[in-house]
């Protein structure tokens, strides 16, 4: 393993090749063009052409059976990220590479419109952001989740949205309208309201108050927002639970969902190693707790178990979650988007377009 130092606002230090490749990858010191006062390593981004963009899957936990991720990697460099390991794939480290060597997709809104027009297509909710964050930094400058808003605005097709970007707001001239005609719908992820432990967790990302803030400011504009407590940490966060609830619900947000914390593949030995650097008097209870709940494992990726985890503890979770949202009127599921609206806009060479 290749561990540089401490490297100020990215959520790990460790840079361990992927496991499919021998060597371990190298980054550079340089200033970064966020706009923060962190002194941290470049952010690098590469360009890929991809060949198609909606992913299917068939998993009986997720509420939509279809997504599309504009981006490769995260800056916001949530330690805790179940998607690190996909960096693995291209060759990179789920650790620092994961939240500094980006991959950007500039030609998904054009690829999203053909497979949109396609014959065969039969529309159902698309999620944006299931694998990383649409709204991260580098959005701001690309615009490329912005772009496929459109095509998906102009197809009439309904959309979620998860996210801890604040650029979702710089859409609102897209979401809003789709909100109306019941098209679209926004999950923001809220960990903590600890604004230190949030800072050292998920280093690039908004505060906890100003997510709540894009609550209150999605819900403004006619939008129902889902307050996502997630990933609840056991010894760690899971006492917040219900404050998370309440904040998010006085905020705007209609409903509420949770997850326990997942480490998958190389997640778990980083996730360990930012314990014992910022937690270190609580990594064993944390770590007890997770493999309480996977049979003695750090993870078990089973369906039906994978986000919830089983036995006593995760009970305990869940009824707490239940019983504040009853009493606090959160809606558990929301109610489903709208499909009957979805047609193909006639296309630039199509018969239609000569009358």
């Amino acid at each position: 393993m290749t561990a540089f130092a401490k490297t100020n606002g990215r959520g790990t230090a460790s840079n361990q090749a992927g496991r499919f490749e021998r060597y371990t990858t190298t980054a550079v010191r340089e200033d970064c063009s966020i706009e923060e006062d962190l002194p941290t390593l470049r952010t690098e981004v590469r360009d890929e052409t991809a060949r198609s963009l909606i992913t299917y899957n068939r998993s009986p936990d997720l509420p939509f059976d279809r997504s599309i991720n504009p981006y490769r990697g995260c800056e916001h460099g949530c330690v805790y990220c179940f998607a690190r390991p996909s960096h693995a794939y291209l060759g990179l480290s789920p650790g620092l590479d994961f939240e500094t060597r980006l991959i950007a997709r500039p030609n998904a809104a054009s690829i999203l419109r053909k497979e949109l027009s396609r014959r065969s297509y039969k529309v159902s909710t698309i999620a944006l952001g299931t694998n990383t964050d649409p709204y991260q930094p580098i959005e701001k400058s690309r615009e490329i989740t912005r772009r496929c808003l459109e095509v998906l605005n102009e197809f009439r097709h309904p959309i979620g949205i998860v996210t801890k970007g604040t650029l979702v707001e710089r859409d609102l001239d897209i979401i809003a309208p789709m909100a109306q005609s019941g098209l679209v719908r926004v999950g923001i992820s809220l960990t903590t309201l600890d604004s230190d432990l949030s800072r050292q967790m998920e280093p690039r990302a908004p505060s906890p108050q100003r997510r709540l803030k894009m609550i209150e400011r999605l819900s403004r504009a006619g939008i129902p927002v889902r307050v996502m407590t997630s990933p609840v940490i056991p010894g760690l966060t899971d006492h917040e639970l219900e404050k998370l609830l309440e904040a998010g619900r006085d905020a705007g947000a209609d409903a509420a969902s949770w997850i326990m914390l997942r480490l998958p593949r190389e997640v778990s030995e980083l996730w360990q190693q930012w314990l014992q650097e910022h937690v270190p008097g609580s990594a064993c209870k944390v770590m007890a707790r997770l493999r309480e709940m996977h049979g003695g494992k750090d993870y078990d990726p089973r369906w039906g178990h994978r986000m919830k985890g089983e036995g006593e503890y995760a009970e305990v979770i869940s009824q707490r979650f239940s019983m504040t949202c009853k009493r606090l009127g959160i809606k558990v599921k929301s109610s489903p988007l709208r499909c009957d609206l979805f047609s193909v806009p006639p296309q630039p060479g199509d018969q239609m377009a000569l009358f």
